[in-house]
């Protein structure tokens, strides 16, 4: 079977809740399917046979949906956070607090709760005070990255090039509000993005659920981008020989991984975008931002 983006977030879902017996208002609310969608595609499900007619997820569905399962998360931790100086000059920017829980916790804590517990974190700014997650996350392996401060992020993936199968790839600086964002099952190679009619940041531009060109200065009617990744097995190794091909271009050391995939070698690539939506995840860029969601920072 051949799963369609609706039936597989609906599956998904299902699965992760499977104690409870979800009403289809919760599922439409919670994927954002109309109630007509979601019943439809409850039907399709039991039909298949990957649904009971107490919706319980079947054997069969469970060895349909094995290939999709995330193996493993990679964060990219390494970088300084110069805009969120003054805090940054003695603490990574990941550690950083808001509203009393440090930023890569609300990531990591997400992340097991999928069931994902190959964690890896690349580091390179003080890089010894990331030991400080061991006592509640031992399962983390740390990476180094020495030259942190020669070359953008795709430094950081030369490093893990080779890890990317199943994985998730993180950047460890965005506060994550829904931990749903980040399941146990993914369908295809993707990008998470926040549809806004405008957006001077980073953004995509998608057609027919694949994302098209990416845009660094921003754009209008496009999707804001996150940075949280998916790489499935044959994305995965084509990137293991584009991000060096990438980095060996005249300035190759100041891209970005995202660019890899989505503009230099986006030919080799289908990247889809997976929709995230308003309180979903904020990515904090400066000091003042902070100060404005979280109190304790205000003078």
């Amino acid at each position: 079977m051949t799963f369609t983006t609706m039936q597989f977030d609906i599956l998904t879902y299902i699965e992760r809740y499977q104690d409870k017996f979800l009403d289809v208002q919760t599922i439409s609310d919670k994927t954002h399917y109309s109630v007509e969608d979601v019943e439809a595609t409850l039907k399709q499900l039991v039909s298949e046979g990957l649904l009971d007619e107490k919706q319980q997820v079947t054997t069969k569905a469970y060895t349909l949906l094995e290939p999709y399962k995330v193996k493993k998360a990679i964060f990219m931790a390494a970088g300084f956070g110069s805009r969120m100086v003054p805090l940054t000059l003695s603490i990574p920017k990941p550690l950083i607090k808001v509203n009393g829980k440090r930023i890569i916790e609300t990531l990591l804590d997400a992340v097991l709760a999928a069931g994902i517990e190959d964690i890896s974190i690349f580091r390179g700014y003080q890089a010894e005070a990331f030991d400080m997650l061991l006592s509640k996350y031992p399962m983390i392996k740390f990476i180094e990255n020495p030259t942190y401060n020669e070359a953008n992020n795709i430094g950081s993936a030369l490093k893990f090039k080779d890890l990317m199968t199943n994985a998730y790839v993180l950047e460890s600086d965005l506060v994550l509000y829904n931990p749903e964002l980040i399941r146990k099952y993914e369908l295809h190679t993707n990008y998470i993005g926040k549809y806004v009619n405008y957006t001077n940041d980073w953004c995509f531009d998608v057609e027919d659920e694949i994302i098209r060109r990416v845009n660094s200065a921003g754009g209008e009617n496009c999707y804001h981008m996150y940075g949280i990744s998916y790489w499935d097995e044959k994305a995965a190794q084509e990137m293991v020989t584009d991000i060096p091909s990438v980095f060996e271009m005249e300035g190759g050391h100041q891209r970005y991984f995202d660019e890899v995939a989505l503009t230099y070698c986006k030919d080799n690539f289908e990247v889809y975008i997976r929709p995230v939506y308003e309180g979903d995840i904020i990515e904090i860029d400066t000091f003042g931002e902070l100060q404005d969601i979280d109190d304790s920072y205000k003078i």
